[in-house]
């Protein structure tokens, strides 16, 4: 028997993307956030989920993609870290898929940009390519706000 894979999905600018279901904490709606002067150009702002001061990480802005609308919110993806949670801000949410290991592909030679760095591989379903972020990759070069 081959080993399963569950992966929380989003989509992002006419992408789909995943993230192990083990590093996701809860998903909420958008927040309102505080800025933070001089953060990383990828830091959208600090919010207060039940008391604790989070992070907010835009992942258009982290993976070098178009800017959101006016009037369009994204979803906060809540993470656990080890420097504790953060949250991802991405366009919507899909559903939890458990996927096969063997289904497994090395991130396809097409992906161009930053976005090839931070991605570990992918896997082609029937519809498109749901490609899988490594969070640590995607975090790694960020000073978050403490």
């Amino acid at each position: 028997m081959s080993a399963q894979r569950q992966l929380c999905t989003f989509a992002l600018a006419d992408q789909y993307f995943g993230l192990d279901v083990l590093h996701v904490q809860e998903i909420i709606r958008f927040q309102d956030m505080t800025r933070v002067p001089l953060a990383h150009r990828d830091v959208s702002g600090l919010i207060n989920l039940r008391g604790q001061i989070v992070t907010a990480i835009d992942l258009r802005r982290r993976l070098e993609l178009p800017d959101r609308l006016p009037g369009e919110q994204p979803v906060n993806i809540v993470v656990q870290t080890d420097d504790g949670a953060v949250s991802l801000l991405v366009d919507e949410i899909g559903d939890v898929l458990q996927l096969d290991e063997t289904g497994f592909e090395r991130p396809p030679d097409t992906l161009r940009g930053i976005a090839r760095d931070m991605i570990s591989g992918a896997y082609k379903l029937e519809q498109r390519l749901l490609l899988v972020l490594d969070l640590d990759l995607l975090l790694g070069n960020i000073a978050l706000p403490n």
